[in-house]
């Protein structure tokens, strides 16, 4: 965990002293070939560390059992059962020449794989008609035609890619000074975040994870959707704390709203694909220009330089492309692609993102500038393999009843219960007023 931490602290370009104020409990280990637990620590660390920092430097203590369950699913459903986090066809397929992973989650990017196939959308008939294609020819077809594919390359293979070694040249985080500020917030003692307005334009998963984050510590959340989005198997994990709105922002009315909302906050958080929001009219210069000061964080899936700056990705597929999900098959000696046990990607690169956020807060306090910052999460996997570990095989039991905060969540699926806290900032506890809610629920105000 302390050398994944020291170089994303580092990276944060924070007090190196502020290392000391952390300490862990516990020795849980999520199994694999890979630092996962490690990870979680180090990603959910530099979060509190930086949020210990804004708060003039109270102790920051973080539970290694729960550190790695948050990096999985931290609700209990009570008479209710969650939807399944993935479509019936998402997975990976054997090809002609090697293995390819599909995301099909959303319904035009299952509509995109299958129309490439030209076959029925069930399992059986996208596994026969995957096996005639070369991998590669399969991905670049899906990925033309709008949808999400990853052929499995292995490590040495990444390294060796274009792709691969842009992102190798890459900072983990990639910061920029913006426009001088024009705002009055300042921290509050024991709820460090309250009063922060932060605008999220984040989907499934690692926005949505970082944001959850800043709401923890009171932060004032409002995620945008436009209409019709959905994802079911995730919004009841990452809504907690948060208001869920739609905007259309091709509709010049849902424009202006908009326009306002991102002219009083504090935070735009953004996962969009690198130039969305310039093709629809919000470059980085325009989203400077309407809020002065403003601290701009975006995460994208395969970085922001190289020639797949621009592809859709996820978690998933990333494992696939970088390398992980090789070497996983190959320490297990397996049949098949081995990722690893959780979205770990998504859940760091969330952190990390929260991390930027409050890194900004810290920046902008002491020179009155915004900023502009960039991660991946091509870029948190090779932060994570960049780290040797030794394999961990032993299981991770589920949630326990130990491992559950007191009192129900009333979601608005029904009642739950909710894992406790990973980190313990003295003065300061992680708590989420709003119960996990409904995208669109409210009004973008």
């Amino acid at each position: 965990m302390h050398d994944l931490l020291d170089k994303a602290w580092r990276a944060l370009d924070l007090p190196g002293d502020a290392l000391s104020r952390l300490s862990v409990t516990g020795d849980a280990r999520w199994p694999s070939c890979f630092a996962v637990t490690p990870m979680a620590l180090a990603s959910i660390g530099a979060a509190c560390l930086a949020v210990s920092e804004l708060a003039g430097g109270p102790r920051v203590t973080l539970d290694s059992r729960l550190a790695s369950l948050w990096f999985n699913w931290t609700l209990v459903p009570e008479g209710w059962t969650l939807p399944s986090a993935w479509d019936a066809v998402a997975g990976d397929y054997k090809a002609a020449d090697g293995w390819i992973r599909l995301h099909t989650n959303a319904p035009h990017h299952r509509a995109a794989a299958v129309a490439v196939l030209g076959c029925a959308d069930t399992r059986d008939a996208v596994t026969a008609a995957v096996a005639g294609w070369s991998a590669g020819a399969l991905e670049q077809a899906v990925v033309a035609a709008g949808g999400c594919a990853a052929v499995m390359h292995s490590p040495e293979a990444w390294r060796d890619h274009a792709q691969g070694r842009a992102v190798r040249a890459e900072p983990i985080f990639a910061i920029r000074p913006g426009t001088l500020a024009q705002t009055t917030w300042q921290p509050t003692p024991g709820r460090p975040l309250a009063g922060l307005r932060v605008l999220d334009l984040t989907r499934v998963l690692a926005g949505p994870v970082g944001t959850r984050f800043l709401a923890g510590y009171g932060a004032d959340v409002l995620r945008i959707d436009p209409p019709g989005w959905d994802e079911p198997g995730v919004v009841p994990e990452v809504t907690l704390g948060k208001r869920c709105a739609r905007l259309d922002l091709r509709d010049p009315a849902h424009r202006a709203r908009f326009e306002a909302l991102l002219s009083r906050a504090d935070v735009l958080v953004h996962g969009y694909r690198p130039g969305a929001l310039e093709g629809l009219g919000y470059g980085e210069a325009e989203r400077q220009a309407l809020r002065p000061g403003l601290i701009d964080v975006s995460h994208s899936a395969y970085g922001h330089t190289g020639p797949w700056r621009g592809r859709r990705g996820f978690d998933s597929l990333v494992q696939m492309s970088c390398g992980i999900a090789a070497a996983g098959m190959r320490w297990k000696a397996a049949d098949k692609p081995t990722p690893l046990p959780v979205q770990a990607l998504d859940h760091a690169t969330g952190y990390l993102v929260a991390a930027a956020v409050v890194r900004g807060l810290i920046a902008r306090q002491r020179t009155g500038m915004g900023s502009i910052t960039r991660l991946s999460l091509a870029r948190t996997a090779q932060w994570l393999m960049d780290h040797p570990a030794t394999p961990e095989t032993a299981p991770m039991p589920g949630l326990a009843e130990a491992d559950l905060a007191p009192g129900i969540e009333h979601t608005a699926w029904g009642p739950a219960r909710r894992a406790r806290p990973p980190a313990v900032i003295e003065g300061a506890p992680m708590s989420w007023p709003l119960p996990a809610g409904e995208l669109g629920a409210v009004e973008a105000a």
